[in-house]
């Protein structure tokens, strides 16, 4: 596997080595040893698995407390995917990676804790897989509103129309009034 750095350095890029036949392709999603020695050496407690249609925009979701590391990897479809810096002594506090993640590159993206994500489906169906350091904790969820200004994120929306949202997703806050990681 490679590791690439984005423009946040500790958000890294994970590129698989893919063996392909004629009967099809083979990688692996996961090794600890490797991922270790890239500085990825929590433990993974929970699995989770979105299936979404197009221009559903999931987030940007967060916990204040259980914050959790996501490694995010595209099973089917096309997504944008975004982590948000919301570590508020970091040198990157509300900057933005935002990286087209497919199942056709079969690329993953490490968002460690601290970072708020979230993610806009290009295709007409994604799936999206991702584990998580924590266990998710309603009751520490919060939720940054996904067109805050001051994230200057440009997503690449399909349509003119707004991306279809949770309830949840359209109640989230503005960064200046979230409850923000120490």
């Amino acid at each position: 596997m490679k590791f690439s750095t984005t423009n946040i350095s500790e958000v890294l890029l994970i590129s698989p080595i893919i063996f392909r036949d004629h009967r099809g392709d083979f990688l692996e999603t996961y090794r600890f040893a490797e991922y270790a020695a890239a500085g990825i050496d929590l433990d993974f407690v929970q699995d989770n698995h979105a299936g979404s249609k197009n221009g559903v925009l999931r987030g940007l979701h967060y916990q204040i407390q259980q914050a959790q590391g996501k490694l995010i990897r595209v099973v089917s479809g096309e997504i944008f995917d975004v982590a948000v810096d919301l570590r508020k002594n970091s040198p990157t506090f509300s900057q933005s990676v935002g990286l087209r993640l497919s199942d056709q590159e079969k690329k993953q993206l490490w968002i460690p804790p601290g970072f708020a994500h979230g993610y806009y489906v290009l295709s007409d169906w994604a799936e999206v897989s991702y584990k998580a350091t924590s266990y998710y904790a309603p009751e520490w969820e919060r939720t940054l509103l996904w067109n805050d200004p001051a994230l200057k994120i440009n997503w690449p929306l399909l349509s003119k129309d707004h991306p279809l949202l949770s309830e949840n997703d359209l109640r989230g806050c503005l960064l200046k009034e979230a409850e923000i990681y120490e």
